[in-house]
């Protein structure tokens, strides 16, 4: 479930990281399929031990930690991996434990469902796996007119198109739809119709959805999953207008039930009065 504000969030809370020195990288034991980790544990030690951490950066849905070898460590949440820095939600789901030397003493991977990945790449990896023809730019800095040009000639529907990370990186499903709703536009409609003044509406709010939802750290949906680093909840949730309120009254126009469809296998949440198809 993590998007871009749930990250971006996780970034910050292990920003004070920067400078300190890995000191050592463990893989606490658990019953629980292993999540993903490349290169191999002892590999990655070697590589990484004694280094110090330059930089806490974001790529998306990433958190990157870019060392002073030039290497990154790139982690993943995907769908329910947590960065943290101290009381995960339980000793199970520990897959990583990062020890430090300098101002925070480690870095925790927890992740329940065991989806995320974690690796270890050097610079020349980094722009193969990672680069601008693998990962659209930054939904945060993204400009409108690049957004339209990404996005117009295709015949998907547009919300299909805001999680293709290889046109634009960072937005999931959850914002999707409550960019979409505070746009006034329909889920289903073309990329290809989208007039240029609706290619604005939908920038000009995916810009304040996704700085809002950073500034309230996130959404904590209601399997409580999602912890910011110090091990509490984010409140983006209450601010949700469409997101699983599915047949309830709109907040916006207070007439229409938000209704639910299904599009390329996820979940869409719309008002058909706020967003006339």
């Amino acid at each position: 479930m993590p998007e871009l504000p749930e990250v971006e969030t996780m970034r910050r809370g292990i920003a004070a990281a920067a400078g300190a020195v890995i000191e050592k990288i463990t893989r606490p034991p658990t019953p629980l399929q292993a999540i993903i980790m490349e290169p191999p544990l002892g590999s990655f030690r070697r590589h990484v031990v004694g280094r110090r951490i330059e930089r806490v950066g974001r790529l998306g849905k990433r958190v990157l930690l870019e060392l002073d070898s030039g290497d990154r460590i790139v982690m993943e949440p995907r769908m329910t991996g947590l960065v943290l820095l101290a009381a995960p939600p339980d000793r199970k789901h520990l897959r990583l434990i990062i020890e430090l030397t300098g101002p925070i003493e480690q870095i925790l991977f927890w992740d329940q469902r065991g989806l995320g990945v974690v690796r270890l790449v050097s610079p020349t990896q980094f722009d193969e796996c990672y680069g601008p023809a693998k990962i659209g730019p930054d939904a945060l800095e993204v400009s409108v007119d690049e957004l339209r040009e990404r996005l117009r000639h295709s015949t998907r529907p547009i919300k299909v198109a805001l999680l293709d990370q290889k046109a634009l990186a960072g937005v999931g499903n959850l914002y999707a739809s409550e960019i979409l709703h505070r746009a006034g536009i329909h889920p289903a409609r073309s990329c290809r119709r989208l007039r240029k003044d609706q290619w604005q509406r939908i920038h000009a709010e995916m810009l304040r959805v996704l700085h809002d939802a950073i500034q309230h750290q996130g959404s904590t949906l209601r399997d409580g999953t999602y912890r910011i680093a110090r091990d509490v909840p984010g409140d983006y949730q209450f601010n949700h207008r469409v997101y699983q309120r599915h047949g309830q009254v709109c907040l916006a126009c207070g007439k229409a039930q938000i209704v639910r469809i299904v599009q390329a296998q996820r979940s869409t949440f719309y008002c058909p009065a706020c967003q006339r198809k």
